[in-house]
């Protein structure tokens, strides 16, 4: 009888988190604002964690990533509140953080907490323990202690080079010159913390990736010099002795964006205007790919903010799509949004080819895999590699038959993809693992469900 018991709740949970979607969206007209910024609002909170004083954020993403960083500040004896409409951090100062013994920070699914925090831990005097969900637990960490590890710091794994994992800090850190060739934020920004705290010079040639702890670094007069190349960008780092209060009305999220992009461009009669994005030049590659494919996108009202490149996006449908032979050079700006973007390319009048894109499975799932796997469902042709993609286009694509899509990867843009593609493409979708929109875009199906009234 308990097993019974057992096996139905089960039944019960997995029915919960799930979705269905007979039909496709109907034509619309919508002006909307999405979610703020991840990957801002995540160093936001490390940034004010690090700071004098009082710093205030508006329009922080209240996702599981990031109150996992709340959440961490707060383990290492920061103070944080949230309020109605914003967050205040209680910065400490950039030695504040209290290095207790037995500290353990859950990163919980959140690949740039988990990679960042370890640079700003690089000098505690007693070991913290870093864990993950399942997800995260699967990714390579190596790629972060490598580096981390010639400050001085030590690291410790249980069996393999993934998480769960044990930092011990240095007193003598020793400033690195490394060579970032992957092109990975998250490597280069933990890199950039880990200067801060050491003495002399850091130096870093990167791969060119996405910049908002940079920019966030000269917003706050911080000691960084940055030399930009075609292809790699040359930092160095000095040690930071204090961190001034941040005050910042987080801009949206253009990752979020881009479903709601893409919806647009693949429905009939439609037209979307998204407002206060934040269109930084290392992460508008959905919009350069999107052009290229002859998507009608037009960018409004640019403004500068703290750094950021802020504007509204105009986007309409399109009639006709073309195939892109995607120039790698654009991967690192497209990252997480490949698998909508191959969703385009299933309505293109020809082949699309994207290559080098080993990184898009460094993330919360195999996503060229999955990406591969849905557009099989939907039955569109595809030729895929470890690395790349072929996607054999079809204009008149209409689906007709039952899809489900069952992960169980917690793999957020997993879920969402497939839930535009079946607004896009007809069919009879059941999509689960709803819940793993929290992690970055709690408002998803909300802002969905705005967008089909009065249509």
């Amino acid at each position: 009888m308990h097993i019974l018991v057992i096996v139905l709740s089960l039944i019960n949970f997995l029915m919960a988190n799930s979705i269905k979607i007979k039909k496709k969206i109907n034509k619309f007209n919508k002006i909307i604002t999405v979610s703020g910024d991840k990957s801002l609002s995540i160093r936001w909170l490390l940034f004010s964690s690090l700071a004098n004083g009082k710093s205030k954020a508006k329009n922080l993403l209240l996702s599981q990533d990031v109150i996992a960083t709340l959440n961490a500040i707060q383990t290492l004896g920061i103070k944080a509140k949230i309020y109605k409409n914003e967050c205040v951090v209680y910065g400490r100062g950039f030695n504040g953080y209290k290095y207790r013994k037995n500290i353990v920070i859950d990163a919980k699914n959140s690949g740039t907490l988990g990679r960042l925090i370890l640079g700003l831990l690089i000098n505690s005097p007693n070991r913290i323990k870093l864990i993950g969900d399942k997800s995260l637990s699967n990714r390579d960490f190596n790629r972060i202690v490598d580096p981390l590890s010639k400050f001085g710091a030590k690291f410790k794994f249980n069996k393999t080079k993934n998480l769960p994992l044990s930092i011990l800090g240095s007193e003598n850190l020793k400033p690195i010159n490394y060579l970032e060739n992957r092109g990975s934020a998250q490597c280069k920004s933990s890199i950039i913390f880990a200067g801060m705290r050491t003495n002399g010079t850091t130096i870093i040639k990167a791969k060119k990736s996405r910049n908002h702890t940079e920019l966030l670094c000269k917003h706050l007069s911080l000691p960084i010099k940055i030399k930009k190349g075609k292809n790699y960008d040359l930092i160095k780092i000095k040690k930071v002795k204090k961190i001034n209060k941040i005050n910042y009305n987080i801009p949206s999220d253009i990752s979020s964006a881009a479903f709601f992009m893409v919806l647009t461009a693949l429905s009939k009669n439609s037209e979307l205007v998204i407002k206060n994005v934040n269109i930084n030049p290392t992460r508008i590659g959905i919009i350069t790919i999107l052009k290229i494919m002859g998507i009608k996108i037009k960018i409004k009202d640019k403004k500068i903010y703290k750094g950021e490149k802020i504007a509204n996006i105009q986007i309409k449908s399109s009639k006709t799509i073309k195939p892109i032979n995607c120039p790698a050079k654009l991967n690192s700006g497209a990252i997480d949004e490949f698998l909508i973007i191959f969703l385009v390319a299933a309505k293109a009048n020809g082949i699309s080819y994207f290559k080098n894109l080993e990184e898009l499975n460094q993330k919360e799932s195999p996503r060229l895999f999955w990406g591969a796997k849905i557009l099989k469902k939907m039955g569109v042709k595809t030729i895929t590699t470890k690395n790349s993609i072929k996607i054999f286009g079809n204009p008149d694509l209409e689906i007709n038959k039952k899809i489900v899509i069952k992960s169980f990867l917690k793999d957020h843009r997993v879920f969402m993809t497939s839930v535009i593609a079946a607004l896009s493409f007809g069919g009879k979708w059941v999509i689960h693992d709803k819940d793993s929109i929290k992690t970055s875009f709690p408002n998803f199906l909300q802002i969905l469900s705005e967008m089909k009234k009065n249509n």
